[in-house]
């Protein structure tokens, strides 16, 4: 517990020390670039923030089993006007005369974080389950059971008005098979890899594995598809 404690707070002192660091470059370097001010100390905001909610966004996604291509181009454009600023302010820049295109970059950075930061917000927080796996379990066919042979309609009438010989007696009806019950319907790859992190996720939370019931009612599916989410558990 002690050594866990201890890897804990040497990760948050390193955490701590990035994020002071870059805030400060990222305030010198919007400062050299002509925004001064409060405009120079609302510049490392703006990029942190993006940093984190790119993250946060990312790993959302990937733990869903889904692309997180979008996500993961915000993360690395704010990464590296973190680490550009970094860079620029180690000395290899002239502070004092700083080039026109740092400026214009500096200068449309606000847009440029408005406008992923608002990509990011707006996205779907939870990844639906496909319409067509509830349509296709309303829609599945049950069993059909066999049809029962019909008399023939011309042999009827024609014993109906032929007082000939006693008819020989009828066969026995073929026994009609009980409806078989419809098996398990087959679940897209896509929706099995979402009961099974939903499954996952709850036996790393409780230490107990997770109800089917439970797991069919969070991704919204009907109650006749229980079996189906029991199969994959």
């Amino acid at each position: 517990m002690r050594a866990h404690l201890a890897r804990v707070d040497a990760v948050i002192v390193q955490a701590v020390i990035a994020g002071a660091l870059s805030f400060s470059h990222l305030h010198d370097l919007a400062a050299a670039a002509g925004q001064d001010g409060w405009k120079a100390w609302a510049y490392p905001v703006s990029v942190d923030l993006l940093l984190v909610a790119a993250w946060r966004r990312m790993r959302q996604l990937q733990r869903a089993g889904q692309a997180a291509g979008g996500p993961r181009l915000w993360f690395l454009v704010a990464l590296a006007a973190s680490l550009g600023a970094n860079v620029a302010t180690a000395g290899l820049l002239d502070l004092d005369h700083v080039p026109a295109w740092l400026r214009v970059t500096v200068a449309g950075w606000p847009a440029v974080a408005f406008f992923g930061g608002t990509l990011l917000a707006h996205a779907s927080e939870t990844p639906t389950a496909p319409a067509s796996a509830a349509a296709d379990a309303e829609t599945e066919p049950h069993a059909v059971p066999a049809s029962v042979d019909r008399p023939d309609h011309d042999a009827l009438l024609a014993s109906s008005t032929d007082p000939g010989p006693a008819p020989e007696p009828a066969a026995e009806p073929v026994a009609t098979p009980a409806p078989v019950t419809a098996s398990a319907v087959a679940l897209p790859p896509a929706l099995v890899d979402r009961v099974r992190a939903l499954a996952d996720e709850h036996r790393s939370t409780t230490g107990h594995p997770a109800d089917p019931d439970a797991v069919r009612a969070r991704l919204g599916l009907p109650p006749s598809m229980t079996a189906s989410v029991a199969a994959h558990l």
